[in-house]
C-alpha cells in the first residue's frame, strides 16, 4: 500500500451526498453508537467485577476511563493510520482488535488484565474506526454533510437505550464471562461496517479525460503526502475550535455520570433514579437528527460555528439551572432540556470542524483535536468527583460544569466574531481560487464538446486544445488586471 492513501477522495470527485453514501451513513451510526455508548454499557457489570476479583468501584470505574482515553488519546495515531493505508483496511483491523480485547477479557484472572484487554486492546479498536468513519462520512455527503452527520451521531442514545438492558440480561443469562464473549462477538460487526467504506472514484468519462490531458500535478515531481498534516495549526479558526472545545468536554460528561447519583442523594430509589438517564438518553435521540436538519438549512449553514456555540450556552444554562433541583421533577425537566442541547452539541461538533478545516485536511484535524480533548476528559469527571468529596453536594458539581461550558461557548463565538469575521481576504489565494474555478470551467466545457464531436479530425482537436489554453492565459490575465487595479 506503501505511502499513498488508498480512499482519498480524487481531486474534482463531487460528494455524492446519496447513492452509497447511506449506506456510509448506516455503518457510521453503528460505530457511533458502539464508541460512546460501550463505555457506558460496560459499567453494567461492575458490580459483578467487583465480587470476583474483591475491589473498590473506583478501580473498575477506570475501565470506563481507559475505554475513553484510548477513543480520544489515540486521534493522531488513528489520522496517521488512515492516511497511510486508508479508511477501509484500518477499520476492519480495529474491529477485530474491538472483539479480540472482549473475548481475551472474557477468560481475565485479575482485574489489571480487564485493564489491558477491555481498556486498552478494545478501545484502540474503537478509536480505529471512530474517526475514519467519520472522515468516510465527510467525504460521501457534501449539501447534505449537517443532516448525516446528525444522523450518525443519533447511533449514540439508540447503542445505550440498547446495549445498557442488553448487558443486564446477558450478566443475569450467563454471567459477566459469558456477556464479555457475546458482546466481543457483536463489535465484530465493526468489520462490516469497515467493509461499507467503499473508496471514491471518479466517473469514467472523467478518468479518460484525465489520461488524455495530463496535468500539472501530474508533470509535476511527486510530492509525498503527509501522515499528520500540522499545517492545521496555522489556521485560525482551527485553534479558536481547539481550545474551546477543550473547555467544554471538562464539563459536557459530568452532569450524565452524576445525574443518578443526584436524585439518589435526595431519597429516590435506585430504578426511579436511572430512569433519568433512559428519558435523557430518549431525548437525545430526536434532538441529534433535528439539530442536523437545522444545520442544513441555507441561512443557519454558513453560519454554523454560531449555532454550535448556541448550543453549548444553552447545555451550561441547562447545567446552572439543574443545580438547584430540589426534587424528581426538577430533576425530570433538567434531563429533558440537557438531553435536547446535549443532542445539539453531539450533532453539530464535528459538522463545524469539517466546515472550518475542509475534506483534505480532516483527518489530521480530527486527530488532533480528540487528542486535546482526550486531556480534557479525563480531568473533568475526577476533578467533579473530589468537587463532591469536598463539599458533599450536587449542586456545585453541576454549577462547575455549566460554568466551564458556558465559556467555551463564549470563547468560540466572540474569537470568531472578532477574529475570523474580520480577516481580510488574501488578494493572491483570491486570485488562485478564481484561477481554479476558470480552469475546472473550461475543462468542462472541453468534455462537452468532446461528447458532441467525437468524430472530429485530430487536427480540430489538437486546435481546441490551443483555444483552451488560450482561455486560461486570458483568463489569469484578465484576473491579474484587476488585482493590479485594485492595488493602484
Amino acid at each position: 500500500m506503501g505511502g499513498a492513501v488508498v480512499d482519498d477522495s480524487p481531486p474534482g470527485v463531487k460528494a455524492p451526498d446519496g447513492g452509497w453514501g447511506w449506506a456510509v451513513l448506516a455503518g457510521c451510526f453503528v460505530i457511533t453508537g458502539f464508541s460512546y455508548a460501550f463505555p457506558k454499557a460496560v459499567s453494567v457489570f461492575f458490580k459483578e467485577l467487583i465480587r470476583e476479583f474483591d475491589v473498590g468501584y473506583s478501580d473498575t470505574a477506570w475501565i470506563s476511563s481507559i475505554l475513553l482515553a484510548m477513543l480520544y488519546g489515540t486521534g493522531p495515531l488513528c489520522s496517521v493510520l488512515v492516511n497511510k493505508f486508508g479508511c477501509r483496511p484500518v477499520m476492519m483491523v480495529g474491529g477485530l482488535f474491538a472483539s479480540l480485547g472482549m473475548i481475551l477479557a472474557a477468560f481475565a484472572t485479575s482485574i489489571i488484565h480487564i485493564y489491558l484487554c477491555t481498556g486498552v486492546i478494545t478501545g484502540l479498536g474503537l478509536a480505529l474506526n471512530f474517526q475514519p468513519s467519520l472522515i468516510m462520512l465527510n467525504r460521501y455527503f457534501s449539501e447534505k454533510r449537517p443532516l448525516a452527520n446528525g444522523l450518525a451521531a443519533a447511533g449514540s442514545p439508540v447503542a445505550l437505550c440498547c446495549l445498557s438492558p442488553l448487558g443486564q440480561v446477558l450478566q443475569y443469562e450467563y454471567g459477566w464471562r459469558g456477556g464479555f464473549l457475546i458482546l466481543g462477538g457483536m463489535l465484530l460487526n465493526c468489520c462490516a461496517c469497515g467493509a461499507l467504506m467503499r473508496p471514491l472514484t471518479p466517473p469514467k468519462k472523467q478518468q479518460q479525460l484525465e489520461e488524455s490531458t495530463p496535468t500539472a500535478a501530474e508533470t509535476a515531481p511527486a510530492q509525498k503526502k503527509k501522515l499528520l498534516d500540522f499545517s492545521v495549526f496555522k489556521d485560525r479558526g482551527f485553534l479558536i475550535y481547539t481550545v474551546a472545545a477543550s473547555v467544554m468536554v471538562l464539563g459536557l460528561f459530568v452532569p450524565p455520570v452524576f445525574v443518578v447519583n443526584y436524585a439518589k442523594g435526595l431519597g429516590y430509589e435506585d430504578t426511579t433514579s436511572a430512569l433519568l438517564l433512559t428519558i435523557l438518553g430518549f431525548v437525545d435521540m430526536f434532538a441529534r437528527p433535528a439539530a442536523g436538519l437545522i444545520a442544513g438549512t441555507k441561512w443557519v449553514r454558513p453560519r454554523c460555528v454560531y449555532l454550535f456555540s448556541f448550543a453549548m450556552i444553552f447545555n451550561g444554562c441547562t447545567d446552572l439551572v439543574g443545580s438547584q433541583a430540589k426534587d424528581y421533577a426538577g430533576l425530570v425537566f433538567f434531563c429533558i432540556f440537557f438531553g435536547i442541547s446535549y443532542g445539539m452539541v453531539g450533532a453539530l461538533q464535528f459538522e463545524v470542524l469539517m466546515a472550518i478545516v475542509g475534506t483534505e485536511k480532516f483527518s489530521s484535524a480530527i486527530g488532533l483535536v480528540l487528542l486535546m480533548e482526550a486531556i480534557a476528559v479525563l480531568v473533568g469527571p475526577p476533578g467533579a468527583g473530589r468537587l463532591l468529596d469536598y463539599t458533599n453536594q450536587y449542586m456545585y458539581v453541576f454549577l462547575l460544569a455549566g460554568c466551564e461550558v458556558t465559556l467555551s461557548a463564549l470563547i468560540l463565538a466572540f474569537c470568531n466574531f472578532f477574529c475570523i469575521r474580520t480577516k481580510k481576504p488574501d488578494p493572491e489565494a483570491k486570485m488562485e481560487m478564481a484561477v481554479t474555478a476558470a480552469e475546472k470551467e473550461v475543462l468542462n466545457s472541453r468534455e462537452r464538446r468532446e461528447e458532441n464531436d467525437e468524430e472530429e479530425p485530430s487536427g480540430k482537436e489538437n486546435g481546441k486544445a490551443d483555444a483552451v489554453k488560450d482561455d486560461k492565459a486570458t483568463t489569469v490575465k484578465e484576473i491579474g488586471d484587476e488585482n493590479t487595479e485594485t492595488s493602484l
